[in-house]
């Protein structure tokens, strides 16, 4: 299998005809159908199952296609690191986000990595943690942000300060004068939830003697807070999430008399080679974490490495 392949089956899949790949790809249609029935001799496996109209894939032509991003986007990669390794740092930095971190601390650390390496390029890519980690492990991204818990077995990790959790919503009857609510006020109000936090939430409403009422779970904070300018019910967010909204129709309240937190960590993988960008991107947030909180941060660079 090699990568022309990819590349000619990737083609295929996005157009849909052999004919208009073809066209895209600068060749004609023979020699790019025996390429395709070349590679699923080689697989062992039907790809795409054609007819007249339209070329659809397979469920194996749907693993490959995934898998072949992937393989291409680690090649571009390779490519780079070794121009990286031969020039002052530069290079694209891939990094990953989760869907529930904080807008704002991740432009302000670019921000300050761009001042000292300004021919350093970037990549973002966002998911949930699961998707985060997966592309870690591929060599897909460098760097990770995203939400604890996660499973620590293979990465090194800097645990960021907790941060609060607040109620955001149009209006909550019975908030206090200082913006504190009770978890008790919540009694049948419909919760919008990331699907991290339900045991969580639903443990502290079952401490005040009621089941909460779930309306709507997601892996994406942002969704969870259009819902809540919607109307459809009470957002449970990191204090950071109202950096997400740019009018006045959400409301935030802390919970009370249980303060709820959440911990963001920075995670990559601890046995995958770092470019030189993702190495001095890394060492910067681990000075920058033990100087605001050197009791919480571990040491993240192991003495192999």
């Amino acid at each position: 299998m090699e990568l022309r392949q990819l590349k000619y089956f990737l083609t295929v899949a996005e157009e849909g005809l052999i004919v208009k790949a073809a066209e895209k790809l600068n060749m004609t249609q023979p020699p790019l159908s025996q390429q395709l029935m070349q590679l699923e001799k080689e697989l062992g496996a039907r790809l795409f199952v054609r007819s007249r109209k339209r070329i659809q894939l397979t469920e194996s032509g749907r693993i490959l296609q995934r898998r072949a991003v992937q393989m291409l986007e680690l090649m571009n990669r390779t490519a780079q690191e070794i121009d990286e390794s031969a020039h002052a740092i530069s290079g694209c930095l891939s990094l990953g986000v989760g869907a529930s971190f904080s807008s704002a601390m991740l432009p302000a650390q670019v921000a300050r990595f761009h001042q000292r390496h300004p021919a350093v390029t970037f990549e973002l890519h966002q998911g949930d943690t699961l998707k985060i980690m997966e592309l870690l492990r591929v060599g897909i991204i460098e760097i990770g942000f995203v939400r604890a818990p996660f499973n620590m077995q293979d990465f090194d990790f800097i645990l960021l300060p907790p941060e609060p959790m607040l109620f955001a919503a149009c209006d909550i009857a019975g908030a206090a004068a200082d913006g504190q609510i009770g978890f008790p006020a919540l009694a049948g109000k419909p919760l919008l939830l990331h699907r991290r936090h339900i045991a969580l939430i639903t443990q502290q409403c079952q401490m005040q003697g009621f089941d909460p009422l779930i309306f709507c779970t997601s892996d994406d904070t942002l969704q969870l807070l259009r819902w809540a300018e919607a109307g459809l019910g009470i957002a449970v967010v990191p204090e950071s999430a109202g950096r997400f909204t740019a009018g006045q129709v959400l409301h935030f309240y802390r919970p009370s008399p249980s303060a709820l937190t959440t911990t963001g960590a920075i995670i990559y993988p601890r046995h995958l080679p770092f470019s030189t960008a993702a190495a001095h991107f890394i060492q910067m947030l681990q000075t920058k974490s033990k100087t605001t909180n050197p009791q919480s941060v571990p040491n993240i660079f192991s003495a192999e490495k």
